[in-house]
């Protein structure tokens, strides 16, 4: 009896030995997967949402180059406060400016040739004038001859009329001789003045021709002065255009910065030959902000204007207040050169980080302390008053 109690008390010993840590293990594995399964959930319903993910950020604008040239003269320092509108750096620009001076002499050589084809449309319209006023005395003339010819015509009518009854008198010898000598002279001289208005209706015609030949002419010499005109004026408006491109090129040879801020490192100096694109200089604008990176849980209850606690790294003990400026449409992944592709291969979860900008309130001189890139830690207090 005594061996049957020690085995029954050894096994006993044996059970409780090894079910107690399965017990524990299995509790543990219990509350790890309660825990694992409520997690998101309690993460993204917080009343205050924090990453260290946060940088300081700025607008920096890379100033480059539009033309090709040699620099002649850099106005600034690296890292030096600059106004909206400074100059920064200076290339070379004799060359330019003779090129601009170059198509202004262009401009005034088309501008002249313009005006001597403005002098000469102004005689040719004057030989015009002149051509039609010769056709209407040309016209005038003919006008005359033929009212001449029709005065003649019937006194020489009548002349050959009287010429004829003398001659049929004088055959009967009943006229003079005399007689018939004076009717035939009288009928030849108005032949003859006949003869002298048909040689002046000719020669008005041919003359009429002649003007009107001339008026012809002087309107075709007028209308390739029009095209001159119209050439003229094309060419003008072209050497106006090079003036245009002529100014601007030589805008181009100062580099200015576009706002106020501070200048980066110079990456050009005296002397050095650039082409276009090449990068002078940078200009970092002066209103910095933040970017926190935060986990896709945590933008639950996340909305634009929510109140922000900002602290960073380069100030301890310093609080900074801004607002939730905007939440980035999306992941920081999406925005990689090679964003990933989770349709092919074996698969991951990642939880995804979600870009959003803050903007800084108020005045706290650390604000103009501020550098891009410094580290920060940001809070974010979700308003659910205005979520619902």
């Amino acid at each position: 009896m005594a061996e049957q109690a020690e085995i029954r008390s050894g096994i006993q010993s044996a059970i409780r030995s090894w079910m107690i840590p399965v017990v524990v293990l299995a509790v543990a594995a219990l509350l790890l997967l309660t825990i694992r399964g409520r997690w998101l959930f309690w993460q993204s319903g917080r009343g205050e949402q924090s990453t260290d993910d946060a940088y300081v950020r700025a607008d920096v604008t890379p100033l480059s180059t539009r033309i090709s040239g040699t620099v002649r003269k850099v106005n600034v320092g690296d890292y030096q406060p600059v106004k909206a509108g400074q100059v920064l750096m200076e290339l070379e620009d004799s060359d330019y400016g003779a090129e601009l001076e170059e198509t202004k002499a262009a401009l005034a050589a088309s501008e002249a040739a313009l005006a001597d084809n403005q002098d000469a449309k102004r005689v040719a319209d004057a030989q015009i004038e002149a051509a039609k006023a010769g056709v209407q005395q040309a016209e005038a003339s003919v006008e005359a001859a033929q009212a001449g010819i029709q005065a003649v015509k019937p006194e020489l009518e009548r002349a050959l009329l009287e010429q004829k009854r003398q001659d049929a008198l004088y055959s009967s010898q009943a006229a003079t001789h005399q007689t018939i000598e004076q009717v035939a002279a009288s009928t030849a001289q108005l032949q003859a003045k006949l003869a002298n208005s048909q040689a002046d209706l000719a020669k008005a015609q041919a003359a009429e021709i002649a003007a009107r030949s001339a008026v012809m002419v002087a309107e075709r010499q007028r209308l390739a002065l029009d095209t001159k005109d119209r050439s003229y004026r094309a060419d003008i408006a072209a050497k106006q255009s090079a003036i245009t491109v002529s100014q601007v090129n030589l805008g181009y040879t100062k580099i200015a910065s576009p706002e106020d801020g501070f200048v980066s490192e110079r990456h050009v100096f005296v002397g050095q030959l650039v082409t276009p694109g090449t990068q002078m200089i940078d200009v970092v604008n002066q209103e910095p902000w933040i970017q926190a990176n935060f986990l896709e849980t945590q933008l639950a209850h996340m909305r634009e204007g929510d109140r922000v606690d900002v602290r960073v790294d380069s100030f301890p003990g310093v609080k900074l207040h801004g607002h939730v400026a905007r939440i980035s449409p999306a992941s920081g992944s999406q925005f990689a050169l090679l964003p990933p592709d989770n349709a092919t291969g074996n698969f991951t979860k990642v939880v995804q980080r979600i870009p959003v900008k803050v903007v800084l309130d108020g005045d706290e001189p650390e604000i103009a302390r501020l550098r891009p890139g410094m580290s920060a830690v940001v809070t974010v207090h979700p308003n659910k008053e205005q979520e619902r």
